[in-house]
Order: structure tokens, then C-alpha cells, then sequence
């Protein structure tokens, strides 16, 4: 569960502090943009940002297909484009909130974002190169490389042949109507509506049609529940239901405990889930011990978060903890407790803001 303000989560290493300065989340206030400033969008960088010239890049899709494809970016510019908003979250995110906690890139709630992404379908070039019958899967080989589990290489996922045809897939080269930012995977990179951040392999540089499944490490060893034996698990996919709630009232600077004025408070924040629709929000006010519905707006697309809002009556001062949890449409809840993994994966359990209202007779 969530630790109390100000409680330590145990010995941060020299290694998760580096990677804490160079990746960011998005500061929870931007919960009340439907679509994120690019500035605060979370960003999540495996290896290096690698320097890419924008002019001489060209895309490489080949392997069991009847014609190489080799596009410039003002190739792919010409072709007819797309523009879905869409919610992308870390598969870390809540990862140091477990405890005992895992080490690695210390997300709490914050690393999520809601961008509009524009690019070319990826069927639309699939379809062109023409996929062989015994083709499986499509891989996606990123321009940035470095050292992972021992392991020297370029990042690089693959989809299953349905998923890469799917109306999920597109080959995007600009975010928020502007071309894509170096650490944001320019020129090209691949956004994969629904799953979790690592499935969007940023700064593309090879699309492979592969007639045998994917051994690599980001998907055979480096993106998978592990039990607490190191036993492996399940492959992560799509992301599991989340609520976050907009912080209200005024943060303390250390603690980011809210304080309020008594009074009628509205709370809003934002829920998503990769598997479906959200079609429910519960707000909680005691901790999660009891539950009223929010009232829900419209979604801001198919594969994006949707609003909700409710009026909590805060006529009692003193000490509250406020939670929110959200249902999909497949009929997945937000756990109160998650499941504990090795790694800190798809930890999606209710959010516990701690709050003091202020004032009174």
C-alpha cells in the first residue's frame, strides 16, 4: 500500500537517482489538462537519447515481406495521417509504492501522460510492403542501445501480427501537432495504443516481419511479472484501470500532504485503462473504507483517459485520506492491495492522498 507523507520507502540507490534525474513524471496539477503540456508528459529513456538526423533517416521494413520498404520521413509526411489522442503510463508506475520495494526507476503515481499523436497507420505501410502468410510478429527496433541484464542492444519489442494491423498501431512524427522532441523518440516512433509504455519503441529505426516469435531480452526477460522466486511470469500488454485524483487544496512542500478550508470541496481527476473504456470512478474520502460514485465526463478518445468529478462535503476538520478507483468496460477494478511482482510492474492499487481540512468553530 501507499506510505504515509513523509515516510521514508528505505535506501534509494546511487543508480535509481540517476535514472530518477534523467526520466520525470508528470506533476499530478497536469491531471487538469485533457491533453499534456509535451513538457510534462512523463518520459521514460532506457539507454541514451541517440542524435538522429531528421534529413538523411530513412526506415527500414523488411523480413518476411513481398517488397523492402525504405521511407524518408517526408515519405511517410505524404502519406495519408492520423491524428488519436492517446494515454501512455509506464508499466512501472506505482513500482515505489511495493514494498518491499523494487529497485529500479522509482515511479509513484506520476508517470503517465495524455498526448495526440499524428503519423501513418502502420498497417497503411504494412499493407504496402505485403506481409508474407507465415509471418507471426512484427519487431521494432529503436536507434538507442546500451547495456541491459548483461545484455549489449538496441532497444527493441515486438507486436503480435493482429495487434501491428490493428487501428492501436501508428507510426507517429508528431506529438501535440508539433514534430516529435529528440527525447520523445524523433523522428519516428512507434505509439501503441492501450499498452503499456514499453511497447512504444521510440526513435524507430528497423520494422522486421518475423515468422518465428521474439526471443529478445525487453520481451523474454526485461517486461515480465516475476513471482518473488524470480519465478517469470506472465508478459506485460495493455494497462490495467487507474484513477488519479487532481491534488486539491494547497501542498505542503516536502510532505505534497493537501490542506483544505472547510467547505464543500470538488474533486476531479482523470481514469484510463487499456483494456476497454472506463465506465465507473468510486471516491473514497475515509481511506477506502466506503465508496460514492463520481460523475463521469466524456472521454477525451477510444484509447484515452476520461474525466470524472464529485462534491465531497468537508465540514469536519481534521486528518482524510482521499481515494479514487476506476472500473473498464472488461470489468477490471483497482485493487485496494496489489499483488507484489519482483519488478514493481502494472501496480495500479486505489491512490491514497492524504488530506487536512483546516477551520471551523
Amino acid at each position: 500500500m501507499d506510505a504515509p507523507a513523509g515516510t521514508s520507502l528505505g535506501d534509494v540507490t546511487l543508480g535509481e537517482l540517476r535514472l530518477a534525474a534523467r526520466n520525470h513524471g508528470m506533476p499530478l496539477e497536469a491531471l487538469r489538462y485533457a491533453v499534456t503540456p509535451v513538457g510534462l508528459h512523463y518520459l521514460l529513456v532506457h539507454y541514451d537519447i541517440p542524435a538522429v538526423d531528421p534529413q538523411s533517416w530513412r526506415l527500414t521494413l523488411g523480413g518476411a515481406v513481398e517488397r523492402t520498404l525504405s521511407p524518408s520521413l517526408a515519405d511517410l509526411r505524404a502519406m495519408p495521417a492520423v491524428t488519436r489522442p492517446v494515454t501512455l503510463e509506464c508499466a512501472g508506475n506505482g513500482r515505489a509504492l511495493l514494498g518491499p520495494r523494487p529497485v529500479s526507476q522509482p515511479w509513484l503515481t506520476e508517470a503517465v501522460g495524455t498526448g495526440e499523436w499524428t503519423g501513418v497507420p502502420l498497417r497503411v505501410l504494412l499493407d504496402e510492403a505485403g506481409l508474407r502468410d507465415d509471418c507471426v510478429e512484427l519487431l521494432f527496433t529503436g536507434l538507442d542501445r546500451g547495456l541491459e541484464g548483461g545484455v549489449e542492444q538496441n532497444y527493441e519489442r515486438s507486436l503480435p501480427r493482429p495487434d501491428a494491423l490493428g487501428d492501436d498501431a501508428i507510426l507517429a512524427y508528431e506529438l501535440n501537432g508539433e514534430p516529435l522532441p529528440p527525447q520523445h523518440g524523433a523522428p519516428l516512433r512507434l505509439v501503441m495504443a492501450g499498452w503499456y509504455g514499453m511497447a512504444h519503441v521510440k526513435w524507430l529505426g528497423t520494422i522486421t516481419a518475423l515468422t518465428e516469435p521474439f526471443r529478445g531480452y525487453q520481451q523474454e526477460v526485461g517486461y515480465r511479472l516475476y513471482d518473488s522466486e524470480g519465478k517469470a511470469g506472465a508478459r506485460l500488454t495493455r494497462m490495467r484501470p487507474r484513477s488519479l485524483t487532481i491534488p486539491p487544496g494547497l501542498p505542503d512542500f516536502m510532505t505534497r500532504e493537501r490542506f483544505l478550508d472547510v467547505g464543500p470541496c470538488r474533486l476531479e481527476g482523470r481514469a484510463w485503462s487499456g483494456w476497454g473504456r472506463v465506465e465507473r470512478v468510486e471516491v473514497s474520502v475515509d481511506g477506502g473504507c466506503t465508496w460514492d460514485d463520481a460523475q463521469l465526463g466524456e472521454p477525451v478518445g477510444d484509447r484515452a483517459w476520461r474525466g470524472w468529478s464529485y462534491v465531497w462535503q468537508a465540514q469536519v476538520p481534521g486528518s482524510y485520506v482521499i481515494s479514487s478507483r476506476a472500473t473498464d468496460a472488461a470489468g477490471h477494478t483497482q485493487p485496494v492491495e496489489p499483488p507484489w511482482n519482483l519488478k514493481g510492474y502494472a501496480n495500479n492499487e486505489i491512490e491514497r492522498v492524504p488530506v487536512t481540512v483546516r477551520g471551523g468553530a
